[in-house]
Order: structure tokens, then sequence, then C-alpha cells
């Protein structure tokens, strides 16, 4: 069994990760992981924080010369901001509409909603990325990648291949990601980069904020991942709560998801007609289980909820209508998130294909 924990607050001294279950005898290069962590943290929209970390990191346990053990695999990413913040204590006392702030402060009984937001805030998926690279690195061993691309930014859709293709066609998904890799917003389309980036920057000159979707895509999967047996054996289950966990992820799809409603059976369904379909509706899964085509996962996220022109709100001290709290935050990130899911994607898949091969070395 692939686990994994993290630890750290945003503010606070750093990050840890720990990844139990990773076999041994996986290659493993600094430098990799590195320049993953540097793809979340980049991108147009991103806040002034993003240009203040350097997501320095030291690997504690799990991994010798370069290979891992089989032991659990620590990592420690240090917070470089924790020395702006060292000594200083910014209480939240408004809550920021959409964000974890109020119901945090309910559950766990405070008025300051500080604790809340040091835990639940987007700079934990550092180290979540930090384990999805290891799952990335096991699943290259069996052949798998696992990409992603931003499609829309607001009002702003990228002018792609159409879906079927998308879905459907390995060097189409692998080229919608290389081009992806180029582009600030990370969308393949560079005509309609342009016109995101300028929406974030209408976005910023409001003291507002943007969301959009992305689709990840994971091509090579091996067919029989997950099972039928359980609920939560499901692989289709396993990768949308994996990637609905991603902060401000409001929808995911797999396939064609929401629009298969829409359809006759007839024209819903892949048939088969040997070892590959002639479409990949069904978006790899059927059953709970990968059926050998790619994997394609699409989520929405929402607009981040920390706006410099703030929401109304009320102070929790006295319930008195006031302005929600506003700090230093992003004015886009789907293109980060996009890098996340990648992540989560790869740590699901991996799970699932030790759960099927097993073996304590690869």
């Amino acid at each position: 069994m692939l686990r994994f924990l993290t630890a750290g607050e945003s503010h606070g001294k750093g990050l840890v990760a720990i990844l139990e279950g990773m076999p041994a005898g996986i290659d493993v290069d600094e430098k990799e992981l590195l320049s993953e962590l540097s793809r979340r943290r980049k991108g147009y929209g991103r806040g002034k924080r993003a240009n203040i970390e350097d997501d320095e990191f030291e690997i504690i346990s799990g991994v010798l010369n370069g290979k891992t053990t089989g032991a659990p695999i620590a990592v420690v990413l240090k917070n470089k901001d924790y020395e702006n913040w060292k000594g200083k204590y910014v209480p939240i006392f408004s809550p920021r509409p959409g964000h974890a702030d109020y119901p945090g402060a309910l559950k766990y009984e405070f008025n300051d909603c500080r604790p809340v937001a040091e835990r639940a805030s987007a700079r934990e998926t550092a180290a979540r990325v930090a384990c999805g690279y290891f799952a990335k690195k096991l699943l290259e061993k069996a052949g798998v990648r696992v990409v992603s691309w931003v499609i829309s930014i607001g009002e702003i859709f990228a002018d792609l291949p159409p879906e079927e293709e998308r879905m459907k066609e390995k060097r189409t998904a692998l080229n919608l990601f290389e081009l992806a890799e180029k582009s600030e917003v990370r969308c393949p389309d560079l005509i309609a980069s342009q016109k995101m980036k300028e929406i974030i920057d209408e976005a910023r000159e409001k003291g507002d904020t943007l969301g959009g979707v992305f689709e990840v895509a994971a091509v090579n999967v091996p067919a029989g991942l997950g099972s039928f047996v359980h609920w939560d054996r499901r692989l289709d289950s396993r990768l949308t709560a994996a990637v609905m966990s991603i902060p401000g992820i409001k929808g995911v799809e797999i396939g064609l998801g929401f629009k298969v409603a829409n359809l006759f059976g007839s024209k819903a369904h892949d048939i088969i007609g040997g070892e590959k379909r002639l479409t990949n509706n069904a978006g790899g899964i059927e059953g709970g289980m990968s059926n050998g085509e790619i994997i394609f996962i699409r989520a929405a996220m929402k607009p981040i909820p920390t706006l410099q022109n703030p929401l109304p709100s009320v102070d929790l001290r006295t319930m008195e209508k006031t302005l929600a709290h506003f700090e230093r935050s992003d004015v886009c990130a789907v293109g980060s998130a996009a890098v996340v899911a990648e992540s989560m994607v790869a740590l699901v898949l991996a799970d699932a294909l030790l759960e099927e091969k097993g073996g304590s070395r690869w």
C-alpha cells in the first residue's frame, strides 16, 4: 500500500512529506524533484510568495545513493518566508467567503481563523508534489506517464484538438503537454495563453481573482488497475477523491463526464472490437477498473477566495458586519493546480499498480 502524509503550515518553518510503501530500486534525481516543485510554484497569476520560495528541500530517509531503499521516504521543504513572519502574528477575525476560514473556525471553536488558514493554505500542496515525484518515477518504470494542461481561465477557452482526440490519442496528449510547458499559464494554445494573461491582469487591477479548468491524462496505463469488488477500491472513486482534495477544486469528470448523460447508450459506450477502442468516452475506466485506454480527467477550479477587493464578512468576535481578511495571495493558480493534480493522479495510480504487481524491489 502506497500512502503519504504531510505536515506543516503556510508560514511555519517548513513542510514535511512522508511517503510509505515505495519499493526499493526506484531511481531518484534531486534535480528532477526540484524541477517538479518549480513547476507547481511558478506561473502567471501567482503572487509574490512564489518569488520568495525556492522550495529548498532535504530527503532525510528512504533514499540512498540515488535509489529508493524500500523504507519510508521523508522530505523536508523549508519555508523561506518563515523568516519574514517569525515573531509576528497576524490574526484573522473576518473569514474569507469560499475559504476554510469560517467552517474551520466553527469546527475547532476559534474566533481567530489564523490556525485554520495556515494549514488549509495551498502551500501544503508542495509536499504533495514532492510525494508525487516518487510516484511518477515508479510509474515511469512501468511506461506510464501523467501529464496535464489548462483548457480555460475565466471566460477564455483554448482552441485545442477535438475532445475525442484529446481523450484517445497518446501522441496528442503528450504534444499538448509539451506545448503547455512552454506557456506561463500552462495552456497549449499560445494565442489563448496571451488572452488568459490579459484577463488575469484585468482581475489583478480590479482586486479580483480567477479560476479555470484543466485536464489530466495518464497514458500507457495497463488494464485491470483498481477493482469492482468494493466501493473504496474503485479506481475512478479514488482518482476523483484525490483530485477533489486539491484546494479550490469544485468539480471532477472522467472521460465525457456530465456530457455522457445526454447521449443514448449506443453513442455513449466504447465499442469493443479488439485490444483498443475507437473511442474513449469512458476516460479509460469501466466498472472501477482501468481498461487500457488513456485515463482522462477534467477538473474545475474556483477563483481564489482571498480578494484584494474583499467580499463582505463578519468579525467573529462580535459578529458585526465587516470586510473579509486580505493578505498577499495569488490572482490565478489554475496551472499550478494542474501540476498538483498530476501528482495526486500519479500517487493513486502508483498505489493501484503496486496492488496489482506487488514487489518489494523494482
